[in-house]
């Protein structure tokens, strides 16, 4: 599995990277390979609110479906258009064509709060 260790976790497998004044997040290698082949991930509209740890969209595969959270509090500004034609981007590359939304943070410090790759690692044993 590959989890880069200059991004930081959320315990419900999603990952957050801050660009600039925004974060990008998207699942974890380790979510989408549990997940299987993904075939339709909903996503939160742009100007939609979200709040740290809650449920903001889904990701579905042939398997199951499962619940895409916010690693933190603010508005979507932008969403990945890819995904809505090509969801399985997210199986071939999670940390990078396959990102799902980017948040401007109403409280950046609350990235501080996630978790690092090897806590993550250490959380799925």
């Amino acid at each position: 599995m590959n989890h880069p260790s200059e991004l930081k976790y959320v315990g419900t497998h999603e990952w957050a990277r801050q660009e600039d004044d925004l974060i990008v997040t998207g699942i974890s290698d380790h979510a989408q390979d549990s997940l299987g082949d993904l075939v339709y991930v909903e996503i939160p509209e742009v100007g939609s609110t979200v709040t740290a740890g809650e449920p903001t969209g889904v990701v579905e595969s042939v398997k199951t479906a499962s619940d895409i959270h916010a690693p933190v509090s603010g508005i979507v500004v932008e969403i990945n258009p890819a995904l809505e034609d090509d969801p399985e981007i997210i199986n071939t590359d999670p940390y990078g064509k396959g990102w799902i939304y980017k948040i401007r943070p109403d409280n950046p410090s609350e990235l501080d709060a996630l978790l690092s790759a090897d806590d993550y690692v250490a959380s799925l044993d």
